[in-house]
């Protein structure tokens, strides 16, 4: 399942997926994963939730990133929830791929049986038809 907190930037996402994820660890029966683009948020998260600063690993492009989660995957297979922050910049979302991206992360999140919670930097009337079915938040 895929979940989108959506809102033009400094609105509070991060805020919100940091709560979520939080919240989600106290009664989690699998692994929590939070992707970013920087460890800022590190002491925000709990010590059980593991924080990947997608930049360290020198993903440059949406394909790269694809198989960059899908190993993320292949390595633990207890994970329950990854959480996305600026998911636009660390996924190298435009607006021209999003839905393509958004389509290979639900088959994603089926294949591997993982919730995937992103956060976008757009406003809800940008997104495509498709992907404001996933939103959860609009902010």
């Amino acid at each position: 399942m895929i979940q989108i907190i959506v809102g033009e930037k400094g609105k509070g996402k991060s805020k919100i997926l940091i709560e979520k994820a939080n919240s989600e660890i106290i009664s989690a029966k699998g692994n929590i994963v939070y992707l970013d683009k920087s460890n800022k948020h590190m002491y925000e998260l709990s010590n059980r939730i593991r924080l990947i600063n997608v930049r360290k690993h020198l993903v440059e492009n949406q394909s790269e990133f694809l198989g960059f989660i899908c190993g993320i995957f292949s390595r633990d297979n207890d994970i329950q929830s990854v959480y996305l922050d600026s998911f636009l910049t660390i996924a190298f979302v435009t607006e021209d791929n999003l839905k393509y991206v958004l389509e290979k992360m639900e088959k994603i999140s089926e294949q591997y049986k993982v919730d995937l919670i992103l956060s976008m930097s757009m406003n809800y009337n940008q997104l495509p038809d498709d992907a404001k079915k996933y939103v959860i938040e609009a902010l």
